[in-house]
Protein backbone atom coordinates (compact mmCIF):
# COMPACT_ATOMS: atom_id res chain seq x y z
CA UNK A 1 0.00 0.00 0.00
CA UNK A 2 1.58 3.30 -0.76
CA UNK A 3 0.56 4.60 2.70
CA UNK A 4 2.83 2.27 4.94
CA UNK A 5 4.88 0.53 1.92
CA UNK A 6 4.59 -2.69 4.22
CA UNK A 7 6.99 -1.10 6.90
CA UNK A 8 6.00 -2.70 10.01
CA UNK A 9 6.53 0.26 12.33
CA UNK A 10 4.16 2.45 9.87
CA UNK A 11 1.54 -0.40 10.16
CA UNK A 12 2.15 -1.34 13.84
CA UNK A 13 1.29 2.64 14.07
CA UNK A 14 -1.58 2.85 12.21
CA UNK A 15 -3.59 -0.53 13.59
CA UNK A 16 -2.48 0.04 16.66
CA UNK A 17 -6.28 1.27 18.43
CA UNK A 18 -8.00 -1.42 15.67
CA UNK A 19 -8.25 -4.44 18.47
CA UNK A 20 -11.14 -6.52 18.93
CA UNK A 21 -11.56 -4.63 22.67
CA UNK A 22 -11.60 -1.35 21.04
CA UNK A 23 -13.58 -2.36 18.17
CA UNK A 24 -16.49 -3.55 20.91
CA UNK A 25 -16.24 0.15 22.65
CA UNK A 26 -16.98 1.61 19.17
CA UNK A 27 -19.96 -0.39 18.82
CA UNK A 28 -21.29 0.91 21.84
CA UNK A 29 -20.41 4.18 21.78
CA UNK A 30 -23.48 6.50 21.35
CA UNK A 31 -21.42 9.05 20.00
CA UNK A 32 -20.65 7.43 17.13
CA UNK A 33 -22.39 5.98 13.86
CA UNK A 34 -21.34 2.84 12.52
CA UNK A 35 -21.70 1.48 9.13
CA UNK A 36 -21.23 -2.29 8.07
CA UNK A 37 -21.03 -3.64 4.28
CA UNK A 38 -22.00 -7.17 3.57
CA UNK A 39 -20.78 -9.25 0.32
CA UNK A 40 -21.64 -12.48 -0.57
CA UNK A 41 -22.53 -13.10 3.11
CA UNK A 42 -19.33 -11.58 4.21
CA UNK A 43 -18.29 -8.34 6.14
CA UNK A 44 -16.39 -6.39 3.52
CA UNK A 45 -16.09 -3.49 4.90
CA UNK A 46 -16.80 -1.07 7.94
CA UNK A 47 -16.98 2.57 8.42
CA UNK A 48 -17.56 4.53 11.28
CA UNK A 49 -18.23 8.56 11.88
CA UNK A 50 -18.67 10.87 15.11
CA UNK A 51 -22.24 12.59 15.50
CA UNK A 52 -20.44 15.76 15.23
CA UNK A 53 -19.74 14.99 11.54
CA UNK A 54 -16.24 13.53 11.50
CA UNK A 55 -15.55 10.65 9.21
CA UNK A 56 -13.09 8.72 11.37
CA UNK A 57 -12.92 5.00 9.45
CA UNK A 58 -13.86 4.02 5.86
CA UNK A 59 -12.12 0.33 5.33
CA UNK A 60 -12.46 -2.54 2.98
CA UNK A 61 -11.08 -6.02 2.82
CA UNK A 62 -8.85 -6.58 0.10
CA UNK A 63 -11.39 -8.98 -1.44
CA UNK A 64 -13.89 -6.85 -2.06
CA UNK A 65 -11.95 -3.56 -2.85
CA UNK A 66 -13.33 -1.48 -6.05
CA UNK A 67 -16.61 -3.18 -5.90
CA UNK A 68 -18.16 -0.06 -4.65
CA UNK A 69 -18.06 -1.21 -1.10
CA UNK A 70 -16.02 1.96 0.34
CA UNK A 71 -18.46 4.41 -1.67
CA UNK A 72 -21.60 2.86 -0.18
CA UNK A 73 -19.79 2.54 3.44
CA UNK A 74 -19.23 6.33 3.01
CA UNK A 75 -22.79 7.40 1.45
CA UNK A 76 -24.48 5.46 4.62
CA UNK A 77 -22.57 7.53 6.62
CA UNK A 78 -22.79 10.96 5.15
CA UNK A 79 -27.18 10.50 4.74
CA UNK A 80 -26.88 8.92 8.64
CA UNK A 81 -24.93 12.95 9.86
CA UNK A 82 -27.26 14.20 7.44
CA UNK A 83 -30.30 12.76 9.42
CA UNK A 84 -28.90 13.88 12.80
CA UNK A 85 -28.63 18.13 11.25
CA UNK A 86 -25.27 17.49 10.62
CA UNK A 87 -24.16 19.45 7.39
CA UNK A 88 -20.35 19.93 7.47
CA UNK A 89 -18.21 16.82 7.40
CA UNK A 90 -14.19 16.54 7.80
CA UNK A 91 -12.38 13.59 7.54
CA UNK A 92 -8.51 12.75 7.47
CA UNK A 93 -7.81 11.19 4.01
CA UNK A 94 -4.85 8.53 3.38
CA UNK A 95 -2.80 9.07 0.21
CA UNK A 96 -3.76 6.07 -1.47
CA UNK A 97 -7.60 7.25 -0.62
CA UNK A 98 -7.30 10.91 -1.67
CA UNK A 99 -8.24 10.68 -4.74
CA UNK A 100 -11.06 8.57 -4.33
CA UNK A 101 -12.74 10.99 -1.86
CA UNK A 102 -12.00 14.14 -4.08
CA UNK A 103 -14.05 12.31 -6.74
CA UNK A 104 -17.14 11.89 -4.40
CA UNK A 105 -17.58 16.02 -3.73
CA UNK A 106 -14.41 15.99 -0.90
CA UNK A 107 -12.49 19.26 -1.11
CA UNK A 108 -8.99 19.48 0.21
CA UNK A 109 -8.78 21.73 3.89
CA UNK A 110 -5.37 22.93 5.03
CA UNK A 111 -2.06 21.12 4.17
CA UNK A 112 -1.16 17.39 3.89
CA UNK A 113 0.19 16.57 7.42
CA UNK A 114 2.11 13.46 8.56
CA UNK A 115 0.39 10.88 10.94
CA UNK A 116 2.59 7.74 12.01
CA UNK A 117 4.83 8.25 9.17
CA UNK A 118 1.91 8.47 6.51
CA UNK A 119 1.12 11.28 4.62
CA UNK A 120 -2.82 12.36 5.78
CA UNK A 121 -5.10 14.93 3.71
CA UNK A 122 -7.41 16.91 5.86
CA UNK A 123 -10.64 17.57 3.76
CA UNK A 124 -14.20 18.76 4.06
CA UNK A 125 -17.56 18.67 2.39
CA UNK A 126 -20.09 20.22 3.07
CA UNK A 127 -23.34 18.54 2.05
CA UNK A 128 -26.10 21.66 2.01
CA UNK A 129 -29.34 22.37 3.48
Amino acid sequence: MADHLNDPIKVHGWLENKTEDRFALWLRNDQLINAVAVRDGEIAGFGMATVSGEILLNYVSPDHRFGGVSTAILSNLERSLAAHGINDLVLSSTETAHAFYLARGWRDHGAPTVEDGMKSYPMKKSLGA
